[in-house]
């Protein structure tokens, strides 16, 4: 594969990139609404003052031991949420095993049905 940079400014209607690098690109000031990032490799991505409202993020992980780049010697590095609004979110069937919440407003939190704000103030009595 030939390596160029790509410069776009001003208006695009629309841009489809299959089987390509894109490590490095910036994106600023852009309007990416319903976008499909499918089979990517997203580490060290990093999105800053970004509305997501209705996005649907999932399937997202290491590749599991049906998948042609699955290796089981690589672990999953953990991803840091910074100042960010999931109020009313849901998270389905995810692995939250050793998430950490610091300085987070818990207020009408549930884990299954279970109102947490309530549970900690009952075990503190």
């Amino acid at each position: 594969m030939k390596i160029q940079k790509v410069e776009i400014k001003d208006d695009c209607a629309e841009v489809n990139a299959k089987n390509a690098m894109l490590d490095n690109s910036s994106f600023s000031n852009v309007s990416m609404r319903n976008v499909i990032i499918s089979d990517a490799n997203l580490s060290d991505l990093k999105i800053d003052g970004a509305q997501i409202g209705g996005a649907l993020i999932k399937n997202i992980g290491m590749p599991d031991g049906d998948h042609p780049n699955y290796d089981p010697d690589l672990k999953h590095r953990p991803v840091r949420f910074e100042l960010c609004d999931f109020k009313t979110s849901l998270f389905i069937e995810c692995d939250l095993s050793q998430v950490r919440l610091e300085n987070c407003n818990i207020a009408g939190l549930t884990i299954n049905g279970i109102a947490i704000d309530q549970l900690l103030a009952n075990s503190k009595k």
